[in-house]
């Protein structure tokens, strides 16, 4: 009876553990876990096309993290995105003129925002704007163009060969 009730109690703690792991997990993999709120300013970005873009997608410049986009609207009157970004206070000594870029992680990975530096002494403050960007690379797009140029080299092949 003593054994039984000491493995009971044995596996009711190993599942408490896993399902504190879980929660862990499930936060990390969200990205709800690492949220920047007070010790960190805002910036913005206007985008043609974001592509798939999503709010709490990663901001990252050299390959390292350094900030979250916080908002995505629609401009009526440019009719374009403005993405907001929250960036890391620690990260303050960003360029004025630096280059804003959506990427993608992978083939068809996450869409994330790639900020280049550039050369100017002036940095970047709680509210400014990038005004340097470049939209999304869509997929589909990307394929459509490249058929119909196909289709326009076979259509020109065989007019030469007609004649």
């Amino acid at each position: 009876m003593y054994k039984q009730r000491t493995i009971e109690v044995a596996v009711g703690i190993f599942m408490a553990a896993g399902l504190v792991a879980l929660f862990f997990l499930a936060m990390q993999v969200s990205n709800m876990g690492a949220m920047l709120d007070s010790d960190s300013y805002k910036i913005q970005a206007n985008f043609a096309n974001i592509g798939s873009l999503k709010v709490r997608a990663p901001v990252k410049l050299a390959g390292v993290r350094i900030g979250r986009v916080e908002t995505i609207n629609l401009d009526q009157t440019a009719f374009e995105a403005t993405v907001t970004m929250r960036i890391n206070q620690m990260y303050a000594k960003i360029p004025a003129d630096t280059f804003a870029t959506i990427l993608t992680a992978g083939l068809l990975g996450e869409q994330y925002i790639g900020l280049d530096p550039g050369g100017s002494e002036n940095y970047l403050q709680n509210g400014d704007v990038i005004e340097r960007t470049q939209s999304a690379l869509v997929l589909e797009q990307m394929i459509g163009q490249f058929l119909f140029n196909k289709a326009g080299e076979n259509n020109l092949e065989t007019k030469s060969n007609a004649q």
